[in-house]
């Protein structure tokens, strides 16, 4: 290229950059677009400006090994064009001319009537929806659709709230979704209570267009970046709460249970792992019967297992002995000048308390009263050991008839009755004056420990989206009191484990094999309306696991029509208290003889098993393919909704790892030489029922391998050489 040519071009390139610094210019301070000539002052003051919105997501809402309890999910929305005049390109149809086609075609993807697509299709209108058929749209299906090439079909899309998980601690969780300017906005438990945590900011863009709507050079435009919402994990374990909720269906089904509730919770952090009711809802469809998060908001007569407390207050004062004898049979009380109960003769009284279905016990040992759950003996420790004053003052220790205040969830602090001495009486047994299960919770982390009580909690950590290593705030373990002595604790302890593991103890039927376990029962008729509701009943169980270190607390509670096998037939608990017990590797060490290890210690390779719950089969596969175990696949289903082992639990060469994608149905495995802890895992996982007899490895299954089964089936093991 030569000189004259280069030159050429600079003064071409000067001129074109001037002529732009002279538009630019011109339109700045002239408020005159040069090359149009148009006047532009009206445009200047902030006149034809337009706006466009860009929606920030709100934060997701995972348990505590990141599987998503909630998210923002975008959806689509069909109409269609059926007006023949619609401008077309290239001359090609752009409006629905076959509707037959089109109804038939939709409708079996939409899984839609015929009749109904069609009627929208024949509308006389410009352009019609499909009503709820065509609304809240996969991307999936939207794609299916889509290429089809189906002419005059069209989508819009828009953002909705997904829960993944369905049903899942939904009370607790609550629910977001769009208000009238399509905001998504919490409406409900957590969800709503840290929205502005989960609410983000949006963008936008803002720019000036002349009249004609063009958008020319040199004029106004603002970009701001649109900022996501926090991130919320919660406390709770995914694969426990699972088996909680699966639980739930098991107590309404075997007592027909009006409501059932439970959790279960970290001793030492006050890390809440489970926690939930029926009725629940799907927060997916809101299909609300219950908006009450009842662990927290409706206040109920405990029954028996506010008479651990009763005994605490004796023994932290230094009044009990456990080997003493009281009358088990009944208590008769008068009053005294302070409207203090007082035992008398049956002659004199104004009232008599007895024990469940009126049973005389006779003369028994204290620590007896306990463990058998008798209100005589109860009555006796308030009234003659201490004072119902004194009893009092240890129940506000314990946190009860005041709110929890955790998390900033809605509360209520129950109700104490205690004016009477009908009333002082009842309270030594867990009846006239109302608590929590959040409440007893905390109450009971100070028996379960060393007298320690920590506030339960749920939300671990709010962290930013674009780094998540940024913690915006962190839950920490909340000491709230000392009720007791670390002494009073673990008597408190010893006599629990009687009330599990003697042979008469009132939780004998709760016992389960992994571990050795301690607790209280817990029944009581229920208050409704000023009085008692005739034959209804609640059914409760404190216990915490193992019984030589509590590490986990559990409750479960449920109301029905009296049933006396309520504390009997258990397997809706147990079965529970089984995920629990496995997922956190809790088996007696004595279990391990059964396990019948041909290898070697040194040369069994053992790793953390990866968090694969809520991720696709082939997602799962992929991770576990390092781990050298026996990986067994349990349903039809393409994503995995629970797994054994629990994620950060760890796995040995051989083991057996269960992957579940669809609890409704399995393929029966070969169980041959599996041990007793296989099958157990695999009933945990599945929460199938198993009938396990006999000690050392499976010799036979009633089932035959291969065989589809369902949660109906009855299942036998028999094992061998133990």
């Amino acid at each position: 290229m030569g000189r004259k040519q280069i030159r050429n071009i600079a003064l071409v390139s000067g001129l074109a950059v001037a002529l732009i610094v002279a538009d630019v210019f011109t339109v700045s301070v002239a408020k005159v677009h040069m090359r149009s000539g148009e006047d532009l002052s009206a445009y200047a003051e902030n006149a034809n400006i337009r706006y466009v919105k860009t929606n920030a997501m709100r934060g997701y809402i995972y348990d505590r090994y990141g599987s998503t309890v909630a998210q923002d999910a975008k959806t689509y929305n069909i109409y269609c064009v059926l007006s023949e005049d619609r401008p077309s390109a290239d001359n090609e149809i752009a409006y629905v001319k076959d509707k037959e086609y089109t109804a038939s075609v939709l409708a079996k993807i939409l899984h839609a009537d015929y009749d109904v697509l069609l009627g929208y299709l024949n509308a006389d209108v410009y352009q019609t929806e499909l009503g709820n058929a065509g609304r809240k749209l996969s991307k999936e299906v939207k794609e299916e659709i889509e290429s089809l090439k189906l002419p005059g079909v069209e989508f819009t899309d828009s953002t909705q709230r997904n829960y993944p998980m369905g049903v899942f601690a939904s009370n607790l969780v609550g629910y977001a979704q769009a208000n009238d300017e399509g905001e998504i906005v919490g409406k409900m438990g957590l969800e709503l209570y840290l929205n502005s945590y989960l609410t983000g900011s949006d963008g936008f863009r803002s720019y000036q267009v002349d009249k004609k709507g063009y958008v020319l050079p040199g004029m106004r435009e603002t970009n701001v970046s649109a900022v996501n919402g926090y991130n919320v994990y919660l406390t709770l374990d995914g694969g426990i709460q699972n088996a909680l909720e699966q639980s739930f269906k098991m107590t309404q089904e075997r007592y027909e249970a009006e409501a059932v509730y439970g959790a279960a919770m970290e001793i030492n952090t006050g890390k809440v792992i489970a926690w939930g009711q029926y009725p629940s809802f799907d927060a997916n469809v809101l299909d609300i019967q219950e908006y009450n998060n009842i662990g927290m908001e409706l206040p109920y007569e405990p029954g028996s297992t506010l008479k651990t407390f009763t005994w605490a207050a004796a023994i932290n004062e230094g009044v009990y002995n456990g080997r003493a004898i009281a009358d088990g049979n009944v208590f008769c009380y008068t009053y005294d000048a302070n409207n203090n109960p007082v035992r008398t003769s049956s002659k004199n009284s104004e009232g008599c308390i007895y024990n469940a279905r009126r049973i005389q016990h006779g003369m028994v040992e204290m620590d007896k009263g306990l463990t058998l759950s008798l209100n005589t003996v109860a009555a006796k420790v308030e009234t003659e050991l201490i004072t119902p004053q004194i009893y009092l003052d240890y129940l506000k220790r314990f946190g009860f008839f005041r709110e929890v205040s955790t998390d900033g969830l809605p509360e209520q602090p129950g109700y104490l009755n205690f004016n009477y001495a009908a009333d002082r009486l009842s309270l030594s047994y867990g009846q006239g004056s109302t608590v929590t299960m959040l409440q007893l919770m905390q109450a009971y982390s100070a028996v379960f420990s060393n007298g320690t009580m920590v506030k339960p909690y749920f939300v671990d950590s709010i962290r930013d989206p674009y780094d998540n290593a940024k913690v915006i705030y962190q839950g920490e373990r909340k000491v709230v009191g000392t009720p007791i002595t670390e002494e009073t604790a673990k008597e408190l302890q010893r006599i629990l484990y009687r009330t599990v593991n003697d042979d008469d103890g009132t939780a004998k039927f709760y016992q389960i094999p992994e571990c050795r376990l301690i607790g209280k029962t817990g029944t009581t008729e229920w208050a409704a309306d000023g009085g008692y509701e005739s034959g209804k009943t609640i059914t409760s169980i404190m216990c915490a696991m193992p019984a030589e270190n509590p590490q986990i607390l559990v409750y479960y509670a449920f109301r029905s029509n009296y049933d006396p096998m309520a504390h009997r037939e258990t397997e809706a608990v147990t079965s529970f208290l089984r995920k629990i017990a496995m997922s956190y590797g809790l088996a007696k060490k004595e279990t391990l003889a059964d396990e019948n290890i041909a290898a070697k210690v040194e040369n069994i390779k053992t790793v953390a098993m990866p968090n694969v719950v809520n991720h696709s089969l082939e997602y799962a596969q992929e991770k576990l393919e390092g781990l050298d175990a026996l990986v067994y696949v349990l349903g039809e289903g393409g994503g995995v909704v629970d797994q054994f082992p629990s994620a950060t639990s760890m796995v040995n060469s051989g083991q057996r790892v269960f992957l579940l994608t669809d609890a409704s149905s399995i393929t029966m495995p070969d169980l041959t030489g599996w041990t007793r802890k296989d099958v157990t895992a695999l009933w945990a996982v599945t929460g199938y029922g198993f009938k396990v007899e006999g000690a050392g490895i499976v010799a036979f299954q009633s089932i035959a391998p291969g065989t589809v089964i369902n949660k109906g089936t009855s299942i036998s093991v028999r094992l061998e050489g133990g």
